[in-house]
């Protein structure tokens, strides 16, 4: 059966896997948050140094396993590849007005 993601979450995967920095940041809403295990990134400027540190940057890959909607969010569950961080992890997006508002990552 196939994952299906609300859009802009599945725009945030689709940008990593093609390393499109540009429709990465579309993604995301102007004052949207990244929530990399405690640390925080706020804004387009700080995600985008974010992701070239550890997303894009590094040629993430992520392979989607498993999406759950609850409370309102979704958890995706993906297997990350590429130069950084490999293995399972979660990601939590929070999602408003046709853009990821949040994510959070934890293993």
């Amino acid at each position: 059966m196939a994952v299906i993601l609300p859009a802009p979450v599945q725009a945030f995967f689709d940008a990593t896997n093609a390393g499109d920095t540009d429709a990465f940041l579309a993604a995301f809403a102007d004052d949207a948050v990244v929530d990399d295990w405690g640390r925080t990134f706020q804004g387009h400027e700080a995600i985008k140094g974010w992701s070239d540190g550890e997303n894009i940057g590094v040629h993430a890959t992520f392979d989607v396993t498993e999406v759950v909607e609850k409370d309102g969010s979704y958890v995706v569950t993906a297997v990350v590849g590429g130069g950084g961080f490999n293995g399972p992890s979660h990601f939590t997006f929070q999602v408003a007005d046709g853009h990821v508002t949040r994510m959070t990552i934890t293993a």
